[in-house]
């Protein structure tokens, strides 16, 4: 197996998403240079979102008899009544033309759940667009790049060790992993405020806010005990030892580090050679992104 490493997967990760973005641009062009003289306008008539099973789905609806779906983040069911904030941008407006609608609304995304609603969007505004033109999507988005793509494994909501509370559970879960039929070369594991039963396996992991019989996940947030801290970073350590050179690790570790703690956090795994760290400052419920404070963080360690 070839090894992964941190700087050698976010390389190549950052060089698939400038070619996205490039595809992007062009795909916006390419909406434009399908319309024919006297092709009719695509309008969008009315939007929607229904909950099916735990799973958001936006629809689309035009008066050409075309309607574009979109799933959102599976269990984020607060993403419904969101949509309805967005109809006033869309009606009247040609399905067809993503770049100039997704410029009146993508600056009212921001985090989740305003974030998946608005992304949710422009996902079924191409998938209109697509059958309008009679193409697949990746045609109007510049055409195919790559016949594969990476696939990273995640724990499983169905694994009895989905929310691992201690460094044994959590080498527990990175053998199962390790063992998939997939062959994963990159796990991701949830750590730190993104894991509940982790952060309350220890007493007096953090100071700040702690919230029972909570709705919505990842709401705890707040500054860590060097106890608390210590107790993380050994469950790092433990999924790595295990995974070891030859499978890469990405941690899901937030949102509720406040920038102090983040920036220890990061340098403490280090040596664990961490793809990169996840929502770490912000996350769901957040509608802003605090760019700078997460430039803060990176600029004060060579974890991504």
């Amino acid at each position: 197996m070839s090894q992964i490493t941190r700087r050698g997967f976010v390389g190549s990760f950052l060089g698939s998403a400038a070619a996205t973005a490039l595809a992007a641009q062009q795909g916006t062009a390419t909406t434009d240079s399908v319309r024919r003289p006297g092709s009719v306008p695509v309008k969008i008539t009315d939007v929607k979102c229904a909950v099916i099973g735990r799973n958001p789905v936006i629809r689309i609806i035009t008066d050409q008899g075309i309607s574009g779906y979109a799933q959102a983040e599976s269990g984020k069911v607060n993403v419904k009544p969101i949509v309805p904030y967005y109809k006033p941008y869309l009606v009247g407006e040609d399905a067809r033309d993503v770049g100039r609608i997704m410029l009146k609304i993508r600056r009212m995304g921001a985090m989740k759940p305003w974030g998946s609603a608005v992304s949710s969007i422009e996902i079924a505004l191409w998938d209109v667009a697509g059958q309008a033109a009679g193409l697949p999507v990746y045609e109007l988005l510049g055409g195919k790049i790559h016949d594969r793509v990476c696939a990273y494994g995640n724990s499983e909501n169905n694994s009895p060790v989905f929310s691992p509370r201690s460094p044994q559970e959590c080498a527990e879960m990175a053998a199962k992993v390790k063992e998939a039929k997939e062959g994963f070369k990159l796990v991701k594991m949830p750590v730190g405020f993104h894991n509940g039963p982790m952060m309350n396996a220890i007493p007096n992991a953090w100071y700040g806010q702690h919230w029972k019989g909570r709705v919505f996940p990842y709401m705890d947030r707040g500054v860590m005990t060097e106890q608390g801290l210590d107790y993380v970073v050994s469950c790092v350590e433990a999924i790595k030892k295990v995974l070891g050179k030859e499978i890469g690790l990405a941690c899901d570790s937030g949102p509720g580090w406040v920038p102090k703690d983040a920036i220890r956090f990061a340098r403490a795994v280090e040596p664990y050679d961490v793809a990169w760290l996840e929502d770490l400052i912000m996350g769901d419920y957040m509608p802003y992104p605090n760019a700078e404070v997460f430039k803060q963080v990176k600029d004060n360690t060579e974890t991504p």
